[in-house]
């Protein structure tokens, strides 16, 4: 069988990786090139220290990370191992990072993670020269390790060339050969190398080269200090050679601090300097095999490192005696969000990206990738680390290198979940910003757009309604950052007044054309041949049948469709499907603006204002009308994503601060509020409605998530229906609510059904409709309504029960009414 001819470029860790991957898969034609010596390169994978640590926010680097450290457990190589099982232990010092640690056991609970929670004596006893009285507890994970990259390099290189691949040093790629919008080969100094698939797995290069076929890869270069102590004498004698270390890998995050052992020496990365990005036409190009002639590897700057040691010597005191005998400041990449950049180029075909991929998830981004090129879909979901997840907006140079540089401040920081960017802030704002900040609106920038949370001025109607008897609990202060009790205010407001929502941060796509009706229904889910003025919500599937995304689509005329969509990486599938004429796609998102009009009394605000018969023989539920508001132009659609009566209503940005004007002076009778995304979240999760990306995966499909009702089997062929038949749901997303009034949680959080950890939840909020805290939470297929289940919150244990899916109005007569 032919297989495609594939050039790697980069042979560090993940080009090496992705080589082994490939030719596992019968992919035997493939060649990796690196302009320097192999395998010590000269990039970052030449001084890693080699840290895997299974355990992340991310359920899905979880994952990747589990993969890469059992895989190099079963590599052999000539000079011994390639993973060494130490484990890993983080300790506590300050109560912050104490409750951190249990959240974290929660994560690697719900995963299958091992771990163990420990005092300060069982911490020591782990680690002897810890001093125990410093610490709170730490947390314990046997299976993480240490990878020995270099090694790990040569074992996998030498198990891809047994199946054919070659690998070529210093062969420096000097461009891409492309013809027809594919690639085509690549050109060395020595002349063109062949090929139908190029992967630049360049390291901290990436940037640089994805210039070169006009793609901007978001990553930033940036050093991070490393130092070797002298030898300590207690551990004189306690590694051989062949084994270099056998204490866990310690990190005491509190002060940024990582420690591994060489021998009988300690190895100390430091993460609390200064951003330090690198200028990369500084750096030496022409490696040797010198250690010292890494271009990855600058001089280390003691200042810097000073605080690290003194907190080093607090923490392990016999270090006290010692010194740093050497030290270098190595470069790695960093990128706006923490994350890889891995995916195929959307415009040149065959131009793949494996970037920003440390050792820990190397094998398993490379075994994503792999998956995609050869099987065409990953098994995991890939949205947190997929190349076109940013917005535009987000990757010029100043957004790049800004937040690339906080990644790094916080790579050791306790993360809420709810922080957001310091900066850059307000590169998007809608049309009534003004009028929000008047409002004393508190901003997230979840994207690049700023999004009320909630309104200060709201606490009238927060104190109206503890004064009428509204009880709200009072939260522990982890669950009560970022957040307001105006917010539950501001949700019980629209329950039972009317509420104005700001919505132009949603993604508008209008899709028009001839061609437009065929490419949308193979694409989606749900049967969008209906009729001018219909609205339908759909689904976005991959080709495995996992959900991607959710829609609504309105049918505006017959070639032409609104699109309502979840952000970047839904205007990429849309693009990469489109026919090569036949059908137009637009962005018109920040062209646009739009709010939702939500309330019993919404009709009562909006009628006067618009010649369009709202009533419900008029304008129906799921129907959409292009008319009038005064006298601005608007898209009118009645929907509604809290549950209760209204409507979106849609215009040009330029109408945007005369719509908000006009429909605040007529709520005013009505006592009209502006409410933010924390009221708009717990509304959504009582009227059963799903959230893509949080509580929609690719990992699930339709069914598992309770939206089968979206699928149209009677239709033509769509991307993934054929596997939606054989795919079974052992899990389904269900609606748990807690018994306690004053629990809560934020999402992540391991739910147990009796002693057993059977999943996890994934987004919650408090009802002010039930007065309790409502999650969602993946959990067996098969457990049946009333079942009861118990949350694991930081130190606390939530009892809770399975409740109906939908939690408020079930027979959808508030939102029809």
């Amino acid at each position: 069988m032919t297989t495609p001819k594939v050039v790697i470029v980069g042979a560090g860790i993940v080009g090496t990786s992705l080589a082994d991957e490939l030719t596992l898969r019968g992919w035997t034609d493939v060649t990796v090139l690196d302009r320097g010596p192999l395998f010590a390169t000269g990039g970052s994978t030449s001084h890693a220290p080699g840290l895997v640590f299974a355990t992340n926010p991310s359920k899905t680097m979880t994952e990747l990370a589990s993969y890469t450290l059992e895989k190099f457990s079963s590599l052999s190589h000539p000079d011994g191992w390639c993973f060494n099982h130490v484990g890993g232990l983080e300790v506590a010092t300050i109560e912050t990072r104490w409750g951190d640690l249990h959240r974290k056991a929660g994560w690697a609970a719900s995963r299958g993670v091992e771990y163990e929670l420990l005092g300060p004596a069982q911490c020591a006893a782990r680690y002897p020269l810890l001093d125990a009285d410093r610490i709170l507890g730490g947390l314990f994970t046997p299976r993480d390790g240490l990878a020995k990259a270099l090694r790990a390099v040569e074992a996998q290189a030498a198990r891809a060339m047994s199946r054919g691949a070659r690998f070529l040093a210093h062969q420096e790629v000097i461009d891409v050969v492309e013809s027809n919008g594919a690639v085509r080969g690549v050109r060395t100094a020595t002349g063109v190398v062949d090929a139908d698939i190029v992967v630049c797995c360049t390291g901290f290069w990436g940037r640089e080269f994805g210039r070169r076929v006009g793609l901007t890869i978001p990553l930033v270069p940036m050093a991070q200090q490393y130092a070797v102590t002298t030898p300590l004498e207690s551990r004189a004698g306690a590694n051989s050679a062949l084994a270099e270390a056998s204490l866990p890998i310690l990190r005491h995050q509190d002060h940024d601090l990582y420690y591994r052992e060489h021998g009988d020496r300690i190895g100390i990365g430091y993460y609390g300097h200064r951003p330090m990005p690198t200028d990369l036409s500084a750096l030496d190009h022409n490696t040797t095999t010198s250690d010292a002639d890494m271009p990855s590897k600058l001089m280390f700057t003691p200042d810097d490192f000073a605080e690290a040691w003194e907190q080093t010597i607090r923490l392990i005191p016999e270090l006290g005696a010692g010194k740093v005998d050497d030290g270098f400041n190595g470069i790695f990449s960093f990128t706006p969000d923490g994350h890889s950049v891995v995916g195929e180029h959307r415009d040149l075909s065959g131009f793949w990206v494996a970037e920003a991929v440390w050792v820990t998830h190397s094998a398993g981004i490379a075994r994503t990738v792999a998956e995609a090129m050869v099987d065409g879909t990953p098994s995991v979901d890939t949205h947190e680390f997929d190349l076109y997840r940013f917005d535009d907006a987000a990757l010029d140079d100043d957004f790049i290198r800004t937040t690339s540089s906080q990644s790094f401040v916080e790579v050791y920081d306790v993360i809420h979940p709810h922080d957001q960017r310091a900066a850059p802030r307000r590169i998007r704002v809608s049309p009534f910003y003004p009028r929000e900040v008047a409002l004393g609106a508190e901003f997230w920038a979840p994207g690049v757009w700023e999004q009320p949370a909630w309104y200060e001025t709201n606490q009238t109607v927060l104190d109206e309604l503890v004064a009428a008897g509204m009880v709200i609990p009072q939260r522990d202060s982890w669950s009560a950052r970022h957040w307001s009790p105006i917010s539950v205010a501001e949700a019980a407001h629209t329950r039972s007044h009317v509420a104005l929502y700001d919505m132009t941060p949603l993604t508008r796509l209008d899709v028009t054309g001839p061609g437009a009706l065929d490419l949308l229904q193979r694409l989606t889910t749900n049967d969008l041949d209906k009729s001018v003025g219909s609205v339908t919500y759909t689904l976005l599937l991959d080709e495995m049948g996992g959900i991607r995304s959710d829609l609504t689509v309105t049918r505006l005329a017959a070639d032409a469709f609104r699109v309502g969509a979840n952000g970047p990486l839904d205007v990429d599938r849309i693009t990469r499907h489109l026919p090569p004429d036949g059908v137009t796609l637009r962005d018109i998102t920040t062209a646009t603006c739009g709010v939702g009009l939500w309330g019993p009394l919404a009709r009562e605000v909006l009628a006067p204002l618009t010649p369009t018969d709202l009533s419900n023989d008029g304008l129906r539920y799921f129907r959409c009308a292009q008319t009038t508001v005064g006298s601005i132009p608007v898209t009118l659609m009645r929907v509604s994503y809290v549950g209760e009566s209204g409507w979106e209503i849609y215009t040009d940005a330029e109408h945007g601060l005369a719509l908000w004007d006009l429909l605040t002076d007529a709520g005013r009778p009505h006592r009209i509020i502006a409410a933010g995304r924390i009221a708009f979240n717990a509304l959504r999760i009582e009227k059963g409605y799903r959230s893509a990306g949080t509580d929609l995966t690719t990992e699930y499909t339709p069914d598992a998530a309770g939206l089968g009702f979206a699928i149209a089997m009677t239709k033509g062929d769509f991307i993934g229906k054929s596997a939606l038949t054989s795919r079974d749901a052992p899990k389904r997303l269900r609606t748990i609510m807690f018994d306690d009034p004053t629990a809560v949680v934020l999402g992540k959080e391991p739910v147990s059904v009796g002693a057993t950890v059977a999943g996890y939840v994934t987004s919650a909020a408090w009802s002010p409709t039930l007065g309790r805290c409502l999650a969602y939470a993946w959990l067996p297929a098969d457990l049946d309504e009333g079942a009861e289940v118990t949350v694991a919150y930081q130190l606390a244990t939530y009892r809770a029960a399975v409740a109906p899916d939908v939690s408020v109005d079930p027979s959808m007569s508030r939102v029809r009414r």
